[in-house]
């Protein structure tokens, strides 16, 4: 006889659930982090809840019963809107309600363009302070953060968004090297490559009617601003986003090699999340952020 509970055991419901989707109880238990004994524990007090088995073992392996294959596809979709929907509307306490998280996938962007201006955004916004994080992996909705700023990525969460720019490639070299120097000088000088970016060269290339085979290969980096300061001293030439680099070219440190500007296709976005403690103020920022990339554009284009 099922035991009487006065609520409905739902950690045990989630555990269960859990094992449904992995297929048992040792992957359920790394997929919670919790221990295999507790998963275990859990499961025991939800079929005592209910009144029968969840699941059997079939020798060395352990399967969903009837019954237990009949809940899990009845209970799982509802507890994941509960999940998201907690997690969407999750309001953190901050100590600074005056502050905004931004998480971007784009590094180099953050180090030579976006973080150097911050301080007209918070003068702008009577001293809001922006922190910036930098983060490759796709983000969740229990990720701390109000804006992503990306080329790449996502959101999987309600979200307002902005399109911030849309990206031109361009070659650079130190003035010494290659002032007065046309795109032929791309077969000589060593071109350096940038392993997070591996469709920057490939698109380049095709634009100017090049292959691997008529350029020289120079050294590897990680992101673009490790590859700044070996451009900037170096005989080597680097492919680059011109919105990174256009201030360097305006300050007289890095030239652009006449004809060497291509469309990258990638659309620079900034997404602004419901879930925001301060709401309004990220989606300024965006804005704000917005206009930023237009004017570089602009100054780009003269």
């Amino acid at each position: 006889m099922a035991a009487e509970y006065d609520e409905v055991p739902l950690n045990a419901v989630r555990a269960f659930v859990t094992i449904a989707r992995e297929g048992s109880v040792t992957r359920a238990a790394n997929a919670l982090g919790i221990t295999q004994s507790s998963v275990s524990r859990y499961l025991a007090v939800l079929q005592e809840y209910l009144g029968t088995d969840l699941v059997e073992r079939r020798g060395r392996r352990s399967e969903l019963t009837q019954f237990g294959r009949l809940f899990a596809n009845t209970v799982s979709e509802p507890l994941d809107t509960v999940c998201f929907t907690a997690k969407r509307m999750r309001r953190r306490n901050r100590s600074d309600a005056n502050r905004i998280v931004v998480r971007t996938s784009l590094s180099t962007f953050a180090y030579s363009f976006l973080i150097p201006n911050l301080q007209a955004f918070s003068a702008e916004m009577d001293g809001v302070i922006v922190d910036v994080i930098s983060s490759l992996s796709p983000p969740t909705s229990s990720d701390n953060f109000d804006i992503l700023i990306t080329r790449d990525l996502s959101v999987i969460e309600p979200a307002d968004d902005w399109e911030i720019y849309n990206e031109t490639l361009v070659c650079v070299g130190s003035p010494g090297h290659v002032a007065g120097k046309t795109l032929s000088i791309a077969r000589s000088m060593p071109l350096l490559n940038i392993t997070s970016r591996p469709d920057i060269m490939p698109t380049w290339l095709r634009a100017m009617n090049l292959t691997a085979r008529d350029i020289k290969s120079g050294a590897r980096y990680d992101h673009n601003y490790l590859a700044l300061p070996a451009v900037m001293t170096g005989k080597c030439l680097l492919v680059a986003p011109e919105i990174i680099v256009g201030d360097l070219v305006r300050a007289g440190a890095l030239h652009v090699i006449p004809g060497s500007r291509a469309p990258s296709g990638m659309q620079y976005r900034a997404y602004a999340v419901d879930r925001s403690d301060n709401p309004e103020i990220a989606r300024a920022f965006c804005r704000w952020v917005a206009r930023l990339c237009k004017k570089a554009a602009i100054a780009e284009a003269a």
